[in-house]
């Protein structure tokens, strides 16, 4: 049994119910994030999942120096806390420097620390001082039990509010995979752990400049994540992927999400 995370009023891990993580891979505009956050919220409450939305003030990892990386630290933050107050939503983000953790902090609920990031110890560090819950998305170059060294800096920091996500494992040159495995190998550390479907079917650099993707394969991931034992779902969500400023090869439509989390629920209903 893993620790139990409480955000709000929302808990994750210790046989609590599947929670989502969900939204856009990075903030566009205000007005496409709050439509995609109260669509998402008014679809996870019909569908009886808790919600946390997700989006990104600044993808600083991106392929490309000409990628759009978001609005920045300070406006997209102010967006953020506009959805958080307007909609009542706890929010993540991702944070890629020590500096930002302060300012993310004072509207974030969980702190996203990026998988290409998640051995860095003082970012790991600073982010564990602010007493937030921290998401740590393990490496795709990481075994599962290589994240018990992060866990543990962010443990030895005086903060147990952990979550892992798994996001599949590098499989050859611009390629990952999911070992299944990783879920159980990543729960036994105690904490609550998180299926990423989709930066999973992500091909990392496949497109040259950019990133490429196979979402046709995120509904059955995340149905095979939830039968094997996960304790959320994170799904990145636009209302047009294909004309998504990001990531757009391996978000889900919005129009085709509901029918998926109708089918995971099934599932852990039927596992209980």
């Amino acid at each position: 049994m893993t620790r139990e995370i409480k955000i709000k009023d929302i808990k994750i891990g210790a046989g609590n119910p599947l929670v989502l993580i969900a939204g856009p891979c990075v903030i566009e505009n205000k007005k496409l994030t709050l439509d995609t956050a109260r669509a998402l919220k008014d679809l996870s409450s019909e569908v009886e999942i808790p919600f946390i939305f997700k989006s990104s003030y600044d993808k600083a990892n991106r392929t490309s120096l000409d990628s759009y990386r978001g609005p920045g630290l300070k406006k997209g933050l102010e967006i953020l806390k506009e959805v958080k107050e307007k909609l009542g939503l706890p929010i993540l983000s991702d944070v890629h420097c020590r500096q930002d953790v302060k300012a993310a902090a004072k509207v974030l609920d969980i702190i996203q620390i990026p998988a290409f990031l998640s051995r860095q110890t003082d970012l790991l560090i600073e982010a564990a001082h602010t007493g937030k819950v921290v998401n740590i998305k393990k490496g795709q170059f990481l075994a599962p039990w290589d994240m018990a060294p992060s866990i543990k800096k962010i443990e030895a920091s005086g903060n147990k509010n952990i979550l892992i996500t798994e996001r599949g494992v590098s499989f050859g040159y611009n390629n990952l995979v999911s070992d299944l495995r990783a879920l159980a190998i990543i729960r036994d550390f105690g904490y609550p752990v998180i299926y990423d479907a989709t930066h999973s079917v992500q091909l990392p650099g496949g497109g040259g400049s950019c990133s490429g993707g196979e979402r046709r394969f995120v509904p059955g991931l995340s149905r095979a994540a939830v039968a094997f034992g996960c304790d959320g779902l994170f799904l990145e969500v636009h209302p047009d992927p294909d004309k998504a400023l990001c990531d757009g090869p391996n978000m889900v439509s919005l129009k085709e999400l509901k029918a998926l989390l109708k089918q995971v629920k099934n599932i852990e209903r039927a596992l209980k």
